[in-house]
């Protein structure tokens, strides 16, 4: 557990490091030995915000210090964190700290602090995960799908499922598939499993997941609640304890079962590819 969570560390420290340089995802993740894909939804689970949120953050801090404790000028310190120009810099500055770059160098000013992160995994105990390791072989989904950057999905995810809700386009939305597509970008499935006798009805495509071996876990209980306590506790409590495999593959999914009468009584799943080491 030690050497994952050091690795994880290296890649906070190799942000606060290059906070004034064009920070990317690919670098970042490499630090931690993770692929951006699978390092952006452990950042998340772990840290409660977006690598991206993190960096601006971060940069919106040491760019107030500058201004309140150096003269140099506004359009410098702008460029300096990657802003195209002062007005840019201006609006991210004011929705950070409440004041503008210029009052920040006012006397007495209060200004905001974002601390750099440091990761520590606390094993408490007492917190019950179900579940099993099994092989399957490759399958195809059938589906629709769009593209999603990392930083907004928690927020336009949903709304995708609401639109397919309205218009269920043939599918009965078995699978919510998250494929990688370029680091920061990946691409959201709602899918079924593909049956070749069958049209493909119209706006979907198929995909196909290669053999591996996968980690199953159970969610039981509302949605989205039970997803989100799961996967929280994959990434935060299971990740860092497993031995003997590692992850594998730029993909995961989750599994959705008919609707239970009692919500409580809700079962679903989180489905994560893995290789044995």
């Amino acid at each position: 557990m030690e050497g994952w969570i050091e690795g994880f560390q290296k890649s906070i420290d190799y942000i606060e490091q290059n906070l004034p340089e064009e920070l990317n995802i690919e670098e970042i993740a490499k630090k931690a030995s993770l692929s951006p894909f699978y390092y952006q939804r452990i950042f998340g689970a772990l840290c409660g915000m977006t690598v991206g949120e993190y960096i601006r953050a971060r940069r919106m801090t040491t760019a107030a210090q500058e201004l309140s404790c150096s003269d140099n000028k506004v359009i410098d310190i702008a460029a300096k964190y990657g802003y195209d120009s002062p007005d840019s810099f201006a609006k991210a500055f004011q929705r950070f700290h409440g004041i503008t770059p210029k009052q920040a160098r006012e006397s007495g000013i209060q200004l905001r602090s974002f601390a750099p992160l440091h990761i520590k995994i606390s094993l408490e105990g007492g917190n019950m995960l179900d579940y099993k390791i099994v092989e399957k072989a490759s399958f195809t989904i059938v589906g629709i799908k769009r593209r999603f950057n990392t930083d907004t999905s928690y927020q336009e995810v949903p709304k995708f499922w609401n639109e397919w809700a309205n218009d269920m386009k043939g599918l009965k939305g078995i699978f919510g598939f998250c494929l990688d597509v370029c680091g920061k970008d990946f691409d959201y499935w709602i899918a079924d499993l593909y049956e070749p006798w069958k049209d493909i009805p119209e706006e979907c495509e198929t995909y196909t997941i290669p053999a591996s071996l996968w980690a199953e876990f159970v969610c039981k209980g509302p949605l989205p609640e039970a997803l989100q306590k799961v996967n929280t506790q994959i990434w935060s409590e299971w990740l860092p304890s497993l031995k003997g495999y590692e992850l594998a593959g730029n993909y995961s999914a989750e599994v959705y079962m008919p609707p239970a009468k009692n919500p409580a009584d809700t079962v679903s799943y989180i489905c994560i590819p893995l290789k044995k080491l």
